[in-house]
């Protein structure tokens, strides 16, 4: 038989409201010996604020009480987004069974009578708190995952335009012959980095809770610059664009792995050759930044962004140019990711027009030999 002894402690909040101090007395110690964070009120006035300051796993919620009663409060809670789907259990000395039915119809889970027995109260607790946390539990993994594919998707959509752009200009004869190598070395590496994202993805699901190897791994980013140039050089002359850089000759490792930094900075040239004006310039800069920061500059000469839009560049789902064909993820991840890195992402006006974007990035030891 299970005692009150023998219950199993369970986490979650749970807000008691009734308008008799020595009912809300009893409640919250029973509750409190099994392990649950309880908050407490005596009128649904004061139990709302309540509610949305510290949003509850469960709200025990007395039916008659004078002022707001526990409809109003049902009410009132189920009309509220961030509490609609909270669990409400009725605390009642009622047995009219139409007055049960109207708590059932106002979105209540469950009722208890009063004087309750401890072990039934216990046991509905625990059972619709142990609901509510599997179903957010359910929705964590499920935003989650949505968040893995958007990734996903997003990411392999610049490797894989890179593969039709040199299989185009290889398949309508719009090169020279000395370029095939260099379209068909294109399309190889493209092809390799769109499986090194999956993989990459993929073990990052699987060992989510071991972050050590990444936050160890560094990057030259004289390689990642040069490794630009390799990449975009043709793609932005086909545009009619010239593409310059400088690069110290003293250029230092940054704390990132090399092959996120490449993705972020695809993001960045990617979107300067969008919505650069024709003909104009793609300018790739790397220099030192704050003290002990490497910065990497990636600018144009296009229209720049509008001092009033911003502070929306780096929110995600925003896109700043009408008919534009992304999803408006790119610039939200790729300063999540810098962020996580211990850096930083902004924009900048560029002198004379255009837009600069500067990741910024922690400076790593030098390798040992």
């Amino acid at each position: 038989m299970t005692t009150l002894m023998t219950i199993a402690s369970s986490t979650g909040r749970i807000l008691v409201v009734d308008d008799q101090p020595a009912n809300l007395r009893v409640v919250a110690a029973l509750l409190s010996r099994h392990g649950y964070e309880v908050l407490s009120a005596g009128t649904g006035a004061e139990a709302l604020p309540l509610a949305q300051q510290h949003v509850p796993d469960l709200v025990l919620l007395d039916m008659m009480m004078p002022g707001m009663d526990g409809f109003a409060l049902l009410a009132a809670l189920k009309q509220d987004d961030a509490l609609a789907a909270m669990p409400v259990v009725f605390l009642t000395a009622a047995h009219d069974r139409d007055l049960l039915l109207r708590a059932f119809d106002a979105g209540a889970v469950d009722y208890v009578t009063k004087p309750f027995m401890p072990e039934e109260l216990l046991a509905r607790v625990d059972a619709h708190v142990g609901l509510k946390l599997a179903r957010d539990r359910l929705e964590r993994v499920a935003r989650e995952r949505q968040e893995l594919v958007n990734l996903v998707a997003h990411d392999l959509k610049n490797p894989l335009s890179s593969v039709l752009f040199a299989s185009d200009m290889l398949l309508h004869n719009g090169c020279k012959p000395e370029r095939i190598p260099r379209y068909l070395q294109m399309i190889h590496d493209s092809a390799g980095d769109a499986l090194g994202y999956i993989r990459r993805y993929l073990e990052a699901q699987a060992h989510a809770a071991d972050a050590s190897a990444q936050n160890q791994a560094t990057v030259a980013l004289r390689e990642v610059h040069d490794w630009l140039i390799g990449r975009y050089e043709l793609q932005l002359e086909s545009r009619g664009m010239r593409l310059s850089s400088i690069l110290p000759e003293h250029c230092g490792r940054v704390a990132i792995d090399g092959l996120v930094l490449r993705q972020v900075a695809e993001n960045l040239v990617s979107n300067a050759m969008k919505y650069a004006a024709p003909g104009g310039e793609l300018h790739l800069e790397t220099r030192p930044g704050a003290p002990g920061y490497w910065q990497l500059r990636v600018q144009d000469r296009g229209e720049g962004i509008p001092a009033a839009r911003q502070r929306e560049l780096f929110q995600p789902f925003v896109r700043l140019h009408e008919g534009g064909d992304g999803s408006g993820l790119g610039l939200s991840l790729a300063r999540q990711i810098i962020v996580n890195a211990g850096g930083n992402l902004w924009y900048e006006d560029r002198d004379g027009g255009g837009a600069c974007f500067v990741v910024e990035l922690p400076e790593a030891a030098p390798l040992t030999t």
